[in-house]
């Protein structure tokens, strides 16, 4: 049997550094192999260029898609100290993962999205898999909150089958697990999640 990895998975940290550093910390004394960050790290142009600083600094591997309060520039300052998932994928052991942001305050996505997103899930070889989308999918619990999930993301599960879904953008629905088919939907918000895959 294929080694578990330990991930803790979190959200809408919307430039506060003192999170940034409790998340680190989490992740450092619960030994977990990656962090994942699905979004809003930082608040518009508001926040610190070095917001996972803190992750690097304990010796964390970080993969991140910017939110919608994320600029773009943001982004590229945070792949200093982390790895931009948008629009593509990375392998740890036999888990692959695959990103999709939505920076500079993008609210939907488009057909352009799905095809980046279809490249990356047809190259990759992993039999264990997991879609990062700061945006929630259309019909997940996420959307007693008033807003609309995102089709383009719901099409992606029920096409591409990975085992976890990690979803932010709704803080209210921070905890929340569902399923679309046989994948595991994590709706994560600024506390965190620890899980195995």
């Amino acid at each position: 049997m294929a080694k578990k990895l330990k991930i803790l998975a979190a959200s809408d940290l919307q430039g506060r550094k003192n999170l940034a550093e409790k998340l680190a910390e989490k992740a450092r004394k619960n030994k977990v192999d990656l962090v994942i960050l699905a979004g809003d790290i930082n608040e518009f142009g508001q926040g610190d260029k070095r917001m996972l600083e803190p992750f690097a600094r304990t010796g964390q591997k970080v993969l991140f898609v910017p939110g919608n309060w994320d600029l773009s520039k943001e982004a590229d300052y945070m792949s200093i100290d982390g790895k931009n998932l948008d629009g593509y994928y990375v392998t740890y052991g036999d888990v692959g993962i695959v990103g999709l942001g939505s920076s500079d305050w993008k609210m939907e996505h488009d057909e352009k999205d799905f095809l980046k997103i279809e490249k990356n899930f047809k190259k990759m070889k992993s039999k264990r898999r997991i879609f990062v989308s700061h945006l929630h999918a259309f019909g997940t619990k996420a959307e007693f909150s008033g807003f609309l999930g995102d089709g383009v993301v719901r099409a992606v599960v029920e096409y591409f089958k990975p085992d976890v879904l990690i979803s932010g953008h709704i803080h209210e629905a921070e905890g929340l697990e569902s399923k679309i088919g046989k994948t595991k939907v994590l709706h994560v918000g600024s506390k965190g999640k620890i899980f195995e895959i």
